[in-house]
């Protein structure tokens, strides 16, 4: 089969490596893809933007595509999802043998009222309410005066969050009450109407993400990313500067209370509200010392960096599960099967990242890191005159995989070490929590 991944990130790259690894496929197309998904085997980018619905559609129909796995949120919360599924894909054959025989384009992804999830912390949160998911206290506010009076009232430290899509970068921890009221002002000078302000949860954070057809949900292996730039987990919030899985804090008994207490309840109400819910429900997770798990957040699709280390311990071939999601078939699906041992990704992110940044850097040294028995996944990276130069502020995710954590860890940083480009950066200590 042909499958159409849509995005041009570290998580696209991976989740068209993973498909490729499958014997079903034959070939993957990406929308607009990368440097790296212009250089892999039977991988092939169509200049396509990710909310061009219309391009996206005719693309389907002329590549014979079986499946499309849309992988950012923004064309989710702007109902890509709806508007392929609007559109059935003719059956030549059928129609040469004079019957009516079309079929609806397979999409894993939400459909834009279930994208909510992510596009809506505060929709999130009623959500989270109403299943009784446990989660931090928190307010909904459109105007600074009444955000900034219930700082003061609250107290620090406490979370100022954007409302909607913010790229990752929407969520400030404020140690102290000054810092929360210029967060309020910061945000909304950026343009965001609506923030959500959020108890302070201590704690350690994880991420599981989970993959449902709207009746079953099933958890992938559970992974930790590291948010902030800086390394002992300090300075500004990233899109993520490494991860590492399975993330030992949660235990098998941990996450079957995920699987209870928030994965189920969720899909049973996005069902009570008639939401046909198929693709990847994301929980971000923040565990208490006494072992006790809060959601922080919710998103609708799979998670970057964690998918770079989730996708290469999966055995289960990736195209099965996604198909069965899209036919909601998945209860039928066998056990998901994973190669035993753990990931470790690490993050080349370019000079100045997450603030301004250059692009166009050449990169070298990808050949090498390879040659090392890593995986290198492109973020940010586009073919100039064919030269991989850098194009994004996340450039590359180097993956390693390992006997266990720390045998991960030792492969992982000479091959990240191998590889250069002007003004990189990265953290020597991804996975030191594990440790």
């Amino acid at each position: 089969m042909k499958i159409l991944v849509v995005g041009n990130g570290g998580r696209e790259h991976t989740i068209a490596w993973s498909l490729l690894r499958s014997p079903n496929v034959e070939a993957v197309y990406c929308t607009p893809g990368n440097g790296g998904t212009a250089t892999m085997a039977n991988c092939f980018n169509l200049d396509i933007a990710v909310d061009d619905f219309q391009a996206i559609a005719k693309a389907v129909k002329e590549q014979d595509i079986s499946l499309v796995v849309v992988g950012p949120e923004l064309p989710l919360s702007l109902g890509i999802t709806d508007y392929l599924q609007q559109h059935n894909i003719d059956d030549e054959r059928g129609s040469r043998l004079g019957s009516i025989s079309n079929r609806r384009i397979a999409v894993f992804g939400p459909e834009q009222a279930g994208a909510q999830l992510e596009s809506s912390k505060s929709w999130a949160k009623d959500l989270m309410n109403e299943a009784q998911i446990p989660t931090a206290k928190s307010a909904t506010f459109t105007d600074a005066t009444s955000a900034k009076t219930y700082i003061q009232e609250q107290g620090a430290p406490i979370v100022v969050k954007a409302d909607s899509l913010a790229a990752g970068k929407g969520v400030i921890v404020a140690m102290t009450t000054e810092e929360a009221i210029a967060a309020v002002d910061s945000l909304l000078a950026q343009g965001f109407t609506t923030l959500v302000i959020e108890e302070f949860l201590a704690g350690e954070e994880a991420s599981v993400l989970a993959i449902t057809d709207g009746q079953t949900i099933r958890p992938l292996i559970p992974s930790q990313d590291h948010k902030r730039i800086g390394e002992g987990d300090t300075g500004k919030n990233t899109g993520g500067m490494g991860t590492y899985a399975p993330a030992p804090i949660v235990t098998p008994e941990l996450m079957e209370r995920v699987q209870k207490e928030v994965l189920e309840p969720t899909i049973a109400v996005l069902k009570r509200r008639g939401i046909n819910y198929r693709g990847v429900v994301y929980a971000g997770l923040m565990i208490s010392p006494t072992g006790e798990p809060k959601v922080l957040e919710f998103n609708c699709r799979f998670g970057d960096p964690e998918t770079q280390v989730v996708l290469p311990l999966l055995d289960t071939p990736l195209d099965e599960l996604l198909i069965a999601c899209t036919q909601q078939k998945l209860a039928q699906q066998p056990p998901i099967k994973w190669k035993s041992g753990s990931a470790v990704c690490v993050v080349a992110a370019s000079g100045g990242y997450p603030d301004a940044y250059e692009k166009g850097k050449a990169i070298a040294g990808i050949e090498s890191a390879t040659a090392q028995g890593a995986i290198v996944f492109h973020a940010g990276t586009t073919l100039k005159d064919g030269q991989l130069v850098t194009s994004g502020g996340r450039v590359l995710g180097i993956t390693a995989l390992g006997e266990n954590l720390q045998d991960a860890i030792a492969k992982v940083y000479p091959a990240v070490e191998s590889i250069s480009f002007e003004g990189m950066y990265y953290r020597r200590d991804i996975a030191h929590r594990a440790l």
